[in-house]
C-alpha cells in the first residue's frame, strides 16, 4: 500500500491487504444482463442514466424533470409522473404470466403454498377493499407487525393499492417498540398476527399488540391473520379476523393513482435511544431503483427462482422480497423460519426443493455455517445455484471464501452488496457478468451512483486510505425526509459534509471505509466501532477479520474499551469452529495471529472464548453490550436480543478471565 502524502491526516487505518481476485468466468459473462464495462460510463451522467432505467416501470402520466434538486437536500425524481407502484408488481404481468408463481412460500416443515401472480393480485384486491372498508383513503397510515407469512407482502400491496402509506415494524420487536412506532407514524389501522411460528415454537404477536395498543389512540381497527388459530383477544367493534375481512370482498379493485413523489412507506431504524426515526420513501423513484438493481446485480432471469432470506420487517425485505422481484415478474422463496430448525440443513435444504437460483443472506449467518460444519451443505443439491449474495454488514474474507467454496462451489459469482435503510436499494456492489471481486470488498459503487471516502475535513482520501464513506449527488430510491421531522432530516445526514453556501450536498452514511489502490471500496462498519489505540483509529471489523480468518475461529465481535494507558483496548469476543476447545495457548495463539495479518498495534488486549455472542433477533451483533461488558458496567437494554440469556454467561467469562489476568499480573 503505499505511504499517504504526509499533509494527509489519517481518519481510519487501513490494515489489512487482500489480494485475491476473482473474475467471472466467460460462460458466466455471455449471458449476464449486464457485461459490458460501458454501462459505468452511462452512469457518470446519473439524471440521464436513471432517466432511461425508468421505462422499466409501469406509469399513468410521465413525467416533466427527471430531477428536480432545487430545493436540496429534499429530491423530486420524475417530477409530476403519475402511477401506482402495484400495477408494476402485478397488473402488468396477468396477460402474459398470471399463472407464473410469484411466491413460493415455505413454513414451519409441512406447511407450504404455490402463490402465482393471479393469485397475489386478486388477494390484495380483496385486502385493499376490505381496507377501504375499514375507512382506509389515500395518504392514511397502515402499521404492519406479522411473522413472515405471504400475507405480509399481501397487505404492503394492498397498502399501496389504495395509496396508503405502509409502516412494517419486524415481528421481533417488543409491545413498547411497537407502541412507539404507531404513534409517531399516526396509524389509523394495525395488521398482526394471532401468532407467528419462530424455531418450532410460538410468538403470541397479537398480545404483544394488544398491551401496543393500549397507548395509541389513532388506531381504529385490528385485523389479526390466523396463523396458528390461537385463541386471541377479539374487541368487539375494533378488531377483526383478517379472513372475515376479505372473505365477501371482490378481487378487483382499481389502483389509485399516486404522484410518483407519494410516500409509498415508513420504516422505522432501530436501536435508536430517542424518538423513532422513521425513514420515508416515495414512490416513483424508489420503484425504479428496486427493479433495476435486483434484475442487475443478481442477474435475474425469467425463469429464474429466488430466494431473499431477510425479514420483510427490514428495508432488505421491502426492496427484495416485496417490490424489486415483483416488479420485474420474478419467482421468490418467502420462509418463515429460521436456519436450524428442525436442523442446520434448512436452508440448504430448501434451496434444493425450489431449485433456487439467486440466493441472498446475511454475513452473520454465513459464519453461523461456518461454525455449523460442511456436512450440512454437502447433503444437498446447491448445483442450481447461479449468483450468490451478502447483506446488513461486512462480510470478512474468510467467510467470503467459504461461502464461495461451499455453497457457491466456486462457480457462483458473490455480490457483496453495501445499502442502508436510507438509501433504499443497493449502492455498492459487483455486477456479476462484468466485476471483478475481491474477498470482503464490496467493490465499486453501481452505475448511477456517486461515492467517496473523505476525512474529518470533508476531502476525499486518497486511494489506500480510510475514512468516511459518502455520497456525492441524489438518487432514485433516497429517503425523502425523517418523517415530520425534516430538520432531524438535513442534521443527521447532510450537515456534516455538505456546504450549502456552495450548494455542495454531500450525504454521510454513517459508515467507516477505506478504498485500495484498485479504487475498491473496503466497508468497517458504522463509524461508532472505529477504535483509538494509542492514537490509531483501527476499525473493530478488520480486527474480527483477522481473527476470523484463523482456521479455529467460526466468528469474532471486537469493541474497543477504556485504558488508562492506550486510551482504548482492543476486548475481543470469540465463537470456535466445531469441538476446538479455547485455552491459554490457543488464546496466545489467536493475539499473534492477528498481529501477523495486521500489525501489533490490533493485538487484542484481552480474549473471551464464548458459545455465542449476543445478536438481534436479525441477526445483527450488538457489540453496545460488549462495551458494557468489557468495562463492567450495568447491561444496557437486552429486550430486542434473541439470545438474552448468553450476555449473561459471556459477562461471567469475562469477569473470570480479567480476574485470572489480574491474579498471573
Amino acid at each position: 500500500m503505499p505511504e499517504l502524502p504526509e499533509e494527509h491526516a489519517v481518519t481510519i487505518e487501513a490494515l489489512m491487504d487482500e489480494q485475491r481476485k476473482f473474475t467471472p468466468s466467460e460462460e458466466f459473462k455471455s449471458q449476464a444482463n449486464i457485461n459490458s464495462q460501458s454501462i459505468y460510463a452511462e452512469g457518470d451522467d446519473y439524471v440521464s442514466f436513471w432517466d432511461g432505467q425508468a421505462a422499466n416501470i409501469s406509469w399513468r402520466t410521465p413525467w416533466t424533470q427527471t430531477l428536480d434538486w432545487s430545493n436540496a437536500p429534499f429530491a423530486k425524481w420524475f417530477v409530476d409522473a403519475k402511477l401506482n407502484v402495484t400495477e408494476s408488481c402485478l397488473d402488468r404481468h396477468l396477460e402474459k404470466n398470471g399463472d407464473k408463481v410469484a411466491y413460493y412460500f415455505e413454513g414451519k416443515p409441512g406447511d407450504s403454498r404455490v402463490i402465482t401472480y393471479s393469485d397475489l393480485y386478486k388477494e390484495v384486491n380483496q385486502l385493499a377493499n376490505g381496507l377501504e372498508s375499514l375507512g382506509i383513503q389515500k395518504g392514511d397510515r397502515i402499521a404492519i407487525y406479522m411473522g413472515m407469512i405471504p400475507e405480509l407482502p399481501i397487505a404492503l400491496l394492498a397498502s399501496a393499492r389504495l395509496g396508503a402509506t405502509h409502516s412494517v415494524v419486524f415481528g421481533g420487536f417488543s409491545s413498547d417498540s411497537l407502541r412507539d412506532r404507531i404513534n409517531d407514524a399516526e396509524a389509523k389501522i394495525l395488521i398482526t398476527c394471532d401468532e407467528s411460528w419462530r424455531n418450532g415454537n410460538r410468538v403470541a404477536l397479537k398480545e404483544y399488540a394488544d398491551a401496543a395498543i393500549e397507548e395509541t389512540p389513532t388506531i381504529t381497527n385490528v385485523v389479526v391473520v390466523a396463523r396458528t388459530g390461537a385463541k386471541v383477544n377479539m374487541v368487539d367493534g375494533r378488531d377483526i379476523f383478517y379472513h372475515d375481512l376479505v372473505a365477501d370482498q371482490s378481487t378487483e379493485k382499481a389502483a389509485t393513482e399516486t404522484d410518483s413523489e407519494d410516500p409509498l412507506f415508513i420504516l422505522y431504524t432501530s436501536g435508536t435511544t430517542a424518538r423513532p426515526k422513521g425513514i420515508q420513501h416515495a414512490t416513483g423513484g424508489y420503484l425504479v431503483g428496486a427493479a433495476y438493481t435486483h434484475k442487475n446485480v443478481f442477474d435475474v432471469k425469467e425463469d429464474d427462482v429466488y430466494w431473499c432470506t431477510a425479514d420483510i420487517g427490514w428495508v432488505t425485505g421491502h426492496t427484495y422480497i416485496v417490490y424489486g422481484p415483483l416488479a420485474n415478474g420474478c419467482t421468490s422463496v418467502i420462509y418463515e423460519g429460521v436456519p436450524n430448525f428442525p436442523d442446520k440443513d434448512r436452508f440448504w435444504e430448501i434451496i434444493a426443493k425450489y431449485k433456487v437460483n439467486q440466493f441472498y443472506t446475511a454475513p452473520t449467518a454465513i459464519r453461523t455455517f461456518m461454525k455449523w460444519g460442511t456436512e450440512y451443505p454437502a447433503k444437498h443439491d446447491l448445483s442450481s445455484l447461479k449468483v450468490i449474495g451478502t447483506v446488513g454488514e461486512p462480510i470478512n474474507p474468510e467467510a467470503w471464501i467459504w461461502y464461495n467454496e461451499n455453497i457457491g462451489n466456486g462457480t457462483c459469482p458473490i455480490v457483496d452488496t453495501w445499502w442502508q435503510t436510507e438509501t433504499g436499494h443497493i449502492m455498492i456492489s459487483p455486477l456479476p457478468g462484468v466485476t471483478t471481486t475481491k474477498p470482503g470488498s464490496a467493490t465499486v459503487p453501481l452505475p448511477g451512483i456517486g461515492a467517496d471516502i473523505v476525512d474529518d475535513e470533508g476531502n476525499s482520501v486518497p486511494l489506500g486510505g480510510g475514512g468516511y464513506l459518502v455520497l456525492t449527488h441524489p438518487w432514485p430510491g433516497m429517503l425523502r425526509t425523517i418523517y415530520r421531522d425534516p430538520e432531524r432530516f438535513k442534521d443527521v445526514y447532510w450537515g456534516r459534509f455538505s456546504k450549502p453556501e456552495e450548494n455542495k450536498w454531500v450525504y454521510f452514511a454513517g459508515d467507516g471505509a477505506k478504498r485500495d489502490t484498485d479504487g475498491y471500496y473496503w466497508l468497517l462498519g458504522r463509524v461508532d466501532d472505529v477504535m483509538n489505540i494509542s492514537g490509531h483509529r483501527i476499525s473493530t471489523l478488520e480486527v474480527e477479520s483477522a481473527l476470523v480468518d484463523h482456521q479455529s475461529v467460526a466468528e469474532a465481535a471486537v469493541v474497543g474499551r477504556a485504558d488508562a494507558t492506550t486510551g482504548q483496548a482492543i476486548a475481543a469476543f470469540v465463537t470456535l469452529k466445531g469441538n476446538v476447545v479455547g485455552n491459554d495457548d490457543l488464546l496466545a495463539e489467536l493475539r499473534e495471529h492477528v498481529a501477523t495479518k495486521i500489525g501489533k498495534i490490533a493485538r487484542p488486549a484481552s480474549i473471551v472464548f464464548t458459545d455465542e455472542l449476543p445478536k438481534t433477533r436479525s441477526g445483527k451483533i450488538m457489540r453496545r453490550l460488549l462495551r458494557d461488558i468489557s468495562e463492567q458496567r450495568k447491561l444496557g437494554d437486552v429486550t430486542t436480543l434473541a439470545n438474552a440469556d448468553v450476555v449473561r454467561e459471556i459477562a461471567d467469562r469475562a469477569n473470570s478471565a480479567a480476574a485470572s489476568q489480574a491474579s498471573q499480573e
